[in-house]
This record gives structure tokens, C-alpha cells and sequence, in this order.
């Protein structure tokens, strides 16, 4: 399987990134004689990166070998350039909410925040919960038991207690796990807002809009590799083995579908009652040709729709190849 990126692929001895707040560098890890995952090399700069794979590729590994919960068994991450195994400084820069629910449910919400806040040692304990609380709008429901909470409430309540000292990079494995359309908005815009102000945020998600509404860029793990990484629709467009699909309406479908017949980077054409659906095998040559093309045969065009960049058919095409 080939790796697809929008930037070159840095080697062991490139160096560091400048801009990057988390760096794996040719990264590994396996158990016994299962690898999880292999040879990864990723950096994370500010703003908010979706991470997908399929069940099983590696995503937790790397999240958790990013926050320091594992060790790689082969290469280095960093945080804020330092290495995150063994170092329990770098979780001043690092915000983690994990896939499984880790909360005391006798506590109130306010208490398990104020607890974070703490351990934390921050100087102003209650104000930094407080800031926390109302960022994730739980303060209506903060001195409620957790154990009354819905899951979309514990949701917030944990991501709560990854922001109380303001990290600098924030890691979320399923976040919007639970909650309802509007909570998953306001989160979407938090995790938005944070990524504008530079925080570096990564989260996994195993449902691909709520990463194509959140994060034009991703990273792609399949099996234990990384398959791709940058923006995805800039990925899409490398795919050059695959044929690019558009839907294109002219003055004149019939005359532009006889045209493009012709046409050197067209590889099918299909005519209906709502236009034309175009294959072509280069995504650059055929948006270039079509303007000329029409121009040439007298025919007004009036819409031009890739239809296959969504990050669903570039997911789709990884897993796939």
C-alpha cells in the first residue's frame, strides 16, 4: 500500500519541524509479534486534524503513544519537543480525552473538574474549573452526581477537565461520542475556535462527516500505516490511479458529451435529464481542457461539480487499494 500526501515525506534525519507541536518519527509499535503499528512519521501542527482508519488500524496506539501512555518500540514522539514516554512535564502542554469513560461517578461534575484543576497544581484551581465548565456549557448541571449525567454529559464533563489548564495540544479519541446534534455543534465549533487561536488539536472519529465538518485535514492509518496525510481533497486529486467523477451542465449536453468523446483525458461519459457525468483520469488536465473545449464548440458552460472529493469516496479508495 502506497502512503498519499500532500507534502514530502520526511526522513529519520530530516529535521525537526519548526511549526510542529507533536512529532512521530518513524514510530512503532508492536505487541509480541503483532504490529500495531509501523514505521509512522507524522507531524501535527496548530490547527485540527481529523485521524481515521478502520477498527483495528492503530488509531488508539497512536493517540495513546502521543500522550505517553505507551512507549513506541521503535522511533520517537514529541510534544512540544519533548519526548512523551516517561515524561510527566509534557502534560502541561497535553490535553487527553480517552475513548473509554474513566470518571468517579460519585463526584459531581464541578468536583471532577476542580480535581484535574488541581493536580494541575494551577494557581487559581476554582477559576480555571470554572473557565472550563462554562467552555463545554455544563454549568447548569456542575454540581449534579456524574452518575446522573447522560453520556453526551460526561462527554463534555471530560473534555472539561482536558481543557482546565489550557494545553497547547489536545487529544480526543471519539469525542462526540453521545451526544446529541446540538451538543456535537457546540463542540465542533470549540474544537473550530481552538484550532483559529493555534491550539493543536487531533481527534479520531469513526463517523466521516462529523470529520469533514470539522477538519479538512486528516491522517489516515490503515493498518498500522499511514496511507495518507494533508488536506483531503488535495489527496483525492493525487489519486491519479483513480478516474475523477464530475457532473457537468452546458447549454448544450448533447453536443459537449459528443465533444468530450474526443477529448484525451475523458475516459466515459454518460448523458441524462440533469447533464453530464464525466470520468476523467487526470483531475488538473480535464478542469483546464473542459473551459477550452466548450469554447470551441460554442457551448456555454454552467456548472462544474467534482463529485467524488468528499472525505467518505478518499477514505473509501485507501481502504480499498
Amino acid at each position: 500500500m502506497s502512503t498519499v500526501s500532500t507534502e514530502s515525506a520526511p526522513s529519520q534525519a530530516a529535521p525537526a519541524d519548526p511549526t510542529a507541536m507533536v512529532e512521530l518519527r518513524g514510530v512503532s509499535r508492536w505487541y509480541g509479534n503483532v504490529v500495531a503499528v509501523n514505521d509512522v512519521t507524522m507531524s501535527l501542527a496548530p490547527g485540527v486534524t481529523g485521524l481515521l482508519g478502520p477498527n483495528g488500524a492503530g488509531k488508539t496506539t497512536v493517540l495513546h503513544m502521543m500522550a505517553g501512555f505507551l512507549a513506541p518500540s521503535r522511533g520517537e514522539v514529541l510534544v512540544a519537543g519533548a519526548p512523551t514516554w516517561r515524561n510527566p512535564p509534557v502534560y502541561r502542554h497535553l490535553g487527553l480525552v480517552s475513548e473509554r469513560e474513566a470518571v468517579h461517578s460519585f463526584l459531581t461534575g464541578w468536583e471532577f473538574v476542580l480535581a484535574s484543576a488541581k493536580l494541575h497544581r494551577l494557581p487559581q484551581p476554582d477559576e480555571a474549573a470554572r473557565r472550563a465548565i462554562d467552555l463545554v456549557e455544563m454549568a447548569d448541571a456542575q454540581h449534579r452526581r456524574i452518575a446522573t449525567y447522560s453520556k453526551g454529559m460526561r462527554q463534555r464533563t471530560r473534555v472539561a477537565a482536558a481543557l482546565v489548564h489550557d494545553p497547547q495540544v489536545l487529544l480526543l479519541d471519539e469525542p462526540f461520542n453521545g451526544m446529541d446534534p446540538r451538543q456535537r455543534m457546540h463542540m465542533m465549533d470549540l474544537l473550530h475556535g481552538m484550532g483559529a487561536a493555534g491550539r493543536t488539536v487531533l481527534f479520531s472519529s469513526h463517523i466521516l462527516e462529523e470529520v469533514e465538518q470539522v477538519s479538512g485535514t486528516v491522517q489516515v492509518i490503515v493498518a498500522g500505516r499511514l496511507a495518507a496525510s494533508g488536506d483531503y481533497r488535495r489527496i483525492r486529486r493525487l489519486m491519479t490511479h483513480r478516474p475523477h467523477v464530475f457532473t457537468v451542465s452546458s447549454s448544450d449536453d448533447r453536443a459537449l458529451a459528443v465533444v468530450l468523446m474526443g477529448e484525451a483525458s475523458v475516459t466515459g461519459v454518460e448523458l441524462d435529464s440533469t447533464g453530464l457525468t464525466v470520468r476523467a483520469g487526470d483531475y488538473g488536465t480535464f478542469t483546464r481542457a473542459l473551459p477550452k473545449i466548450a469554447r470551441r464548440s460554442g457551448i456555454r458552460l454552467r456548472r462544474l461539480v467534482p463529485t467524488d472529493e468528499s472525505l467518505e469516496s478518499v477514505f473509501s479508495y485507501l481502504v480499498a487499494s
